[in-house]
């Protein structure tokens, strides 16, 4: 069922309770009202007929019935009669002659008992009303048809019926005309979302000004569009830059080749083509590994292996590794603000990545700077493990701060030195999928310094 038509129902449904409570509450409460009035009429002319009854010296019974022909009291087909007290019928009039009713001697006790008692008989409603003096005590029962007042609620009922039958049909086509209006942005978000695509992903949706749920949503989509345009333009470039990370060694074989089969050539020649195209699959096979764990580590935890790490022992790795790179690469290592309990050193991770991650980028610091040393400072605080990597070498620009994290990207100075431009990026990532952040402080001449940002494990993000 379509969004509008439920809306439509929905609010049908919760008019009609309120409209039903509405008129049902008006029709109780007048009727209520016309059975509370004709008690008092009934008493009244009960408790009129008993008073004079009990004037025997002064009443008797033909002058009493005439005096209740002559009262008018709004009421139809009026009977009164009185009983003794051993419920033998000591009076009776009607107002249709020969018309009388019949009273159980429960409902004379009853009214003796509460002083009166209202029921029905027939058509009529009749009080039982109980006069004690000290001439007499008697029941005297008064009865009556409410036609006015029956009239008047049958009536009223009718005008609530209708009433509400043109409140339902009028909340249908209010309610219809409010939740088309209501759902016209989101049709409109439909389109425009509809129209976008791969090709034309600059295109936003149109927000407007007014600050409601649909401008809300048109801002996250707009974000969402922007993020899609952001991992597109980041495939597009990774993908064009790793075809020519990957096309220049693979060229520069087949040139070798080539120029080796032209014609025959000694064993030396050929053995320095070889250990040229060796050195070309070396660094195609390292490329490809980079791409790999680059492609790793743009996937979600989901794929990993995640356990406790202790992230000093990673730290203590890291000369050793350095090492193993070029013997000239050196590393210093300090603790600082180091916790009492070492579980507060512990994070949540994939243990290789994260070596990879704060290794690609101590090797940047020895690699780019000119004693080829990094320090590197490990401390905690209340919810993280802070690790900072610094050098003294010869800085980034603060125009290229914003950039070295992209894919393949490489300061224009460093473009001949070895690698591939994955390093940071690389580390970005992994950082990144473990829901930590990197910050760089540079300076031209004065050297770098990376922040990288855990949560610790007893304080997860």
């Amino acid at each position: 069922m379509p969004v509008r038509l439920r809306i439509t129902l929905l609010f049908v449904v919760v008019v009609m309770i309120i409209l039903g409570m509405v008129c049902g509450g008006v029709y109780y409460f007048s009727y209520s009202a016309r059975v509370k009035t004709i008690k008092t009429r009934l008493t009244n002319r009960a408790a009129t007929t008993a008073r004079l009854l009990a004037q025997r010296e002064t009443f008797d019974r033909q002058l009493v019935q005439r005096i209740d022909s002559l009262t008018t009291i709004a009421l139809k087909n009026k009977t009164v009669q009185a009983y003794d007290y051993e419920n033998k019928r000591i009076y009776s009039y009607s107002d249709v002659a020969g018309d009388t009713i019949h009273i159980d001697d429960e409902i004379l006790d009853d009214a003796r008992v509460n002083g009166n008692r209202f029921f029905k008989v027939d058509d009529k409603e009749a009080v039982a009303y109980h006069y004690s003096g000290q001439n007499a005590r008697i029941v005297v029962v008064s009865a009556a048809e409410d036609v006015d007042g029956k009239q008047g609620l049958h009536t009223l009922r009718n005008i609530l019926l209708i009433s509400f039958l043109v409140g339902v049909a009028f909340v249908m086509v209010t309610g219809f005309i409010f939740s088309t209006g209501l759902l016209r942005p989101i049709k409109k978000i439909t389109e425009d979302v509809e129209d976008i695509s791969a090709q034309n992903l600059s295109r936003r949706l149109k927000t407007g000004r007014s600050n409601d749920e649909w401008q809300r949503l048109a801002n996250t989509l707009n974000g969402l569009l922007n993020r899609l345009q952001e991992s597109f333009e980041l495939q597009r470039r990774f993908i064009s830059n790793a075809s020519h990370e990957l096309s220049t060694p693979l060229t520069s074989i087949s040139s070798q080749l080539e120029v080796s089969l032209q014609r025959e050539r000694s064993a030396d020649e050929y053995r320095k083509v070889m250990q040229s195209i060796h050195q070309d699959v070396r660094h195609m096979n390292k490329l490809t590994q980079t791409l790999l764990e680059f492609a790793k580590a743009s996937g979600n935890t989901g794929g990993l292996e995640i356990n406790l790490i202790r992230i000093d022992e990673i730290i203590l790795r890291l000369p050793a590794e350095m090492a193993k790179i070029k013997t000239e690469y050196t590393v210093s290592l300090q603790f600082e603000r180091l916790p009492e309990n070492e579980e507060k050193l512990l994070v949540f991770g994939n243990e290789a990545l994260l070596l990879t991650a704060i290794k690609n980028i101590v090797l940047n610091a020895c690699k780019y700077s000119d004693d080829h040393h990094a320090t590197l400072i490990l401390e905690t605080r209340e919810n993280s493990v802070i690790v900072s990597i610094t050098d003294r070498g010869r800085g980034i620009p603060e125009k290229e701060l914003n950039t070295i994290f992209q894919p393949f990207y490489r300061i224009e100075e460093n473009v001949v030195n070895e690698g591939f431009g994955l390093g940071l990026s690389l580390a970005d990532r992994i950082i990144k999928l473990h829901k930590g952040h990197i910050e760089v402080l540079s300076k031209v001449g004065f050297g770098t310094s990376f922040t990288i940002s855990l949560p610790a494990a007893s304080h997860p993000a």
